[in-house]
């Protein structure tokens, strides 16, 4: 059914959202189309409405050529190293072998790429494209900074409520959603808490709270949205003393959950005898809970690319949050002040259960009590106060010091 929907679209040719590129290979390399030329016309439709390229057309008179048998392999891989690595940010393509038939009636393998609108801006070797008609053309300065404001991390409050191009409520995993929509699955439900939106074209869509809470691989639309945790046995950052990593995707309450479990199981715990025996871990458990809801919820999910780090040292504990501060916030003012770049995602933390052992029953409290519950614990812990600072004002860092 896709072979025969595609073959109509053919005989029609080229349009905004169709593509045809016939395909040369010698060896094993793409000779044509040119790589730099082929990832313009790649990135100049994740920035329009996406589309469809097919390799293995002639573009000027529609005729089904196709592509070798044993060049297939090449030719994916060229394709899928093209989207991956001469693109940024990277574009998630849907890359498929397909057959079709020619002017013989003949089924001859071609290969099909499926780009969705992207949430992104995407800059190629070229420069800054966009598809328009049955070709691509360069974006202009004043179009591409009203691009970058509807798509990227000038939209402070809403990007979370913007909708997952390509995704459905089908993607929904219910075992998540309950927690949100009282058990009830039907559609006013999921509306009203904002987990499913419509897109321009009114086809139910996820917004990015929804796959980022209510998903089992949010991963799925957002590769950067996960949690890098690493363990160093020494102050500093340094491979040969790593001794343990781990990227921890998931909805992302469960990466506080799993990111909180690998603190607990890599940091050290120094037992003292005074009146009795006790044991007094490196960090607060409440503080590193807080701050990792707190990177989960306020972190910018527009900056493609950009993950939560966690790196454990002995001494010390720090966490790089992807983002600028919101609204006029200062690293000094953060005990002081509250501001969310995310208000959905905060509202539905605020109904996820917290992880047992933390006297908290709720993942997040709306009252802003976190970065002043930091402050107290680690100045209870080690004697010293959080230290928070801007790097190039695209992340935030948050250094907890060990207890002494």
């Amino acid at each position: 059914m896709v072979a025969n929907s595609l073959v109509d679209r053919i005989r029609l040719g080229e349009d905004s959202t169709l593509e045809f590129k016939p395909v040369e290979v010698a060896g094993k390399r793409v000779r044509s189309p040119d790589r730099r030329g082929f990832a313009d016309d790649l990135a100049s439709m994740a920035n329009g409405l996406g589309g469809t390229v097919v390799l293995g057309l002639d573009d000027v008179s529609r005729k089904v050529i196709g592509i070798p048998l044993k060049d297939l392999d090449i030719v994916e891989r060229w394709a899928r190293e093209i989207c991956n690595d001469s693109i940024e940010p990277p574009i998630d393509a849907d890359i498929r072998k397909i057959s079709i038939k020619d002017s013989a009636g003949r089924s001859v393998p071609v290969i099909r790429i499926d780009l969705t609108r992207s949430l992104f801006v995407h800059e190629s070797p070229g420069g800054h494209f966009r598809r328009i008609g049955s070709s691509k053309r360069e974006i202009s300065p004043e179009v591409l900074a009203r691009l970058i404001q509807e798509r990227s991390s000038t939209r402070l409050i809403r990007f979370d409520e913007s909708i997952v191009p390509g995704s459905s409520p089908s993607d929904l995993q219910f075992s998540l959603t309950r927690r949100f929509t009282l058990d009830d699955p039907k559609e006013d439900a999921l509306r009203k808490q904002r987990i499913v939106a419509n897109d321009e074209n009114e086809d139910e869509r996820l917004t990015i709270a929804g796959a980022l809470l209510c998903t089992a691989e949010p991963q799925s639309w957002l590769p950067h949205s996960y949690i890098q945790a690493v363990s160093y046995a020494g102050e500093r950052t340094d491979t040969d003393y790593q001794t343990d990593s781990r990227d921890i995707g998931g909805p992302i309450d469960e990466q506080v959950t799993e990111a909180l479990h690998f603190v607990r199981r890599n940091m050290m715990v120094r037992a003292t005898k005074r009146m009795a025996r006790s044991d007094q871990p490196q960090f607060s458990e409440r503080a590193v809970f807080e701050a990792l809801v707190n990177a989960v919820a306020h972190r910018d999910y527009s900056m493609a690319g950009s993950r939560i780090r966690l790196h454990l040292f002995g001494d010390r504990l720090e966490l790089y949050i992807p983002g600028a501060l919101a609204s006029t916030l200062t690293p000094d003012c953060l005990h002081l002040r509250q501001a969310s770049r995310n208000e959905l995602i905060v509202s539905l933390l605020a109904r996820c259960n917290a992880p047992t052992g933390l006297d908290r029953s709720r993942m997040m409290d709306r009252r802003g009590d976190g970065v002043p519950i930091i402050r107290e614990e680690c100045e209870r812990m080690s004697g010293c106060l959080p230290e928070y600072s801007l790097l190039d004002e695209t992340e935030l860092r948050l250094v907890m010091r060990a207890a002494g």
